[in-house]
């Protein structure tokens, strides 16, 4: 098959394993061949940086999913969580709900994360030490952002351990093809989940805004208000989920990425260690390279011309973050790693009113979480093949065995 057949035989709807695997090539095939390609559902998919970049931007693309989703979901707890949280919302309801969370994330807070951060990289680190061999995931990966977002919001000790398999299970209902039994246990995440942060909010409305330490974008959202608007308990409850999700689970495949990235181009690694002052575009590079996040979505509003593409009102556009990321109109020698790259205005974290609000957060997790690791493991190698997501739309390991 040619690259062109390739290309035009290429459905969103219908993708195989080898593709969620190893996406890139396609990615490339279709980004040269039919950037701006039709699914057999009518859905557009677009590769290309100018294109992804430019729907984002655009003010008629809207992120609002309650049509598609009932589609795809029927009512359900799925359908109740997605068409809920901040990021499938457009304004008024996304500015609320932005608004605050805002305050946990101004330059003054991430400074004092910071030492947090510090402090819970070390412990696990420590904790490390004498293991010689373990997963990085399960060990370091996830364990860090995991104690970071429930330090924010509140999250007792005793829940924490469920969290990632919550995330994955209501994540993994996001791709395009969604088996059954995993449309199940993503229904199953949301209500498990929901009885649990009920529980919390409970206990925090009680107690009150002030006098604890911990959970302090939750005592945002439940006293906050803008405008007069507060959030209803179930907004409460799906908000919550979604930092959740978002706050860990992306952050650990940033951290699990780009150390099996390291370990795929040593001589990137070899760079990092003998010039740590590289951190920053590093990290940068990292998530240029494996976004976290593959694909997003936008809904044309109104008849529109894109690029020169012109777009009908109420098409379904999944936009190739991956795609985007690797365009060698934007980006030289996009498919080499370079960790001292600059410029490199990566569409990771996405951007227009629903830029990521946690990628500062993000960054100061990865620059600390994989700065400290390499300095105090110099020696951290691969020991064998790991195990990833098996998503679509998010890309990270669920294994990574590592010896240090």
């Amino acid at each position: 098959m040619t690259d062109k057949d390739l290309a035009l035989n290429f459905d969103i709807n219908n993708i195989d394993a080898d593709f969620i695997t190893e996406p890139f090539d396609t990615l490339r095939i279709l980004r040269e061949q039919d950037p701006v390609h039709v699914n057999s559902d009518g859905s557009l998919f677009l590769t290309r940086y100018e294109d992804v970049w430019g729907c984002y931007r655009h003010p008629a693309m809207s992120s609002d999913k309650k049509v598609e989703f009932l589609k795809k979901f029927g009512k359900c707890p799925l359908y109740t969580h997605h068409t809920t949280s901040l990021i499938f919302n457009d304004p008024p309801y996304h500015t609320v709900v932005r608004k605050l969370l805002s305050a946990a994330f101004t330059p003054r807070k991430l400074r004092e994360m910071e030492s947090l951060i510090t402090g819970v990289v070390d412990g696990l680190l420590d904790e490390l030490e004498d293991a010689r061999e373990f997963d990085f995931v399960s060990s370091f990966a996830t364990s860090l952002p995991t104690a970071i977002i429930s330090f924010m919001l509140g999250i007792p000790e005793e829940y924490r351990k469920q969290l990632r398999g919550f995330s994955l299970n209501i994540l993994g209902a996001l791709d395009p093809v969604v088996p059954e039994d995993r449309m199940t246990a993503g229904n199953t995440a949301i209500e498990d989940f929901s009885a649990i942060l009920k529980t919390i909010i409970a206990d925090k409305r009680k107690k009150g805004p002030e006098g604890e330490e911990q959970g302090e974008v939750l005592s945002s959202l439940i006293f906050g208000e803008v405008d007069g608007r507060t959030l209803t308990d179930e907004e409460l409850v799906q908000n919550c989920i979604f930092l959740l999700n978002a706050g860990h689970e992306t952050t650990t495949s940033l951290v699990s990425n780009s150390v099996g990235i390291l370990f795929d181009a040593p001589d990137q690694m070899r760079r990092l260690k003998e010039d740590p002052s590289l951190m920053g575009t590093a990290i940068e590079e990292f998530l240029r390279y494996q976004s976290p996040l593959q694909i997003g979505n936008r809904l044309a509003t109104e008849d529109l011309d894109l690029n020169g593409i012109n777009i009908p009102a109420g098409t379904y556009i999944h936009t190739s973050i991956a795609g985007a990321n690797r365009d060698p109109e934007k980006f030289d020698n996009p498919e080499q790693v370079d960790i001292g790259r600059k410029p490199n205005p990566h569409l990771a974290f996405a951007i227009g009113h629903h830029v990521c609000l946690g990628a500062s957060l993000a960054r100061m997790e990865g620059r600390i979480a994989i700065g400290r690791l390499l300095d105090r493991f110099p020696n951290l190698q691969q020991t064998e093949k790991g195990q990833r997501m098996g998503l679509a739309r998010f890309r990270g390991w669920n294994s990574l065995p590592v010896r240090i």
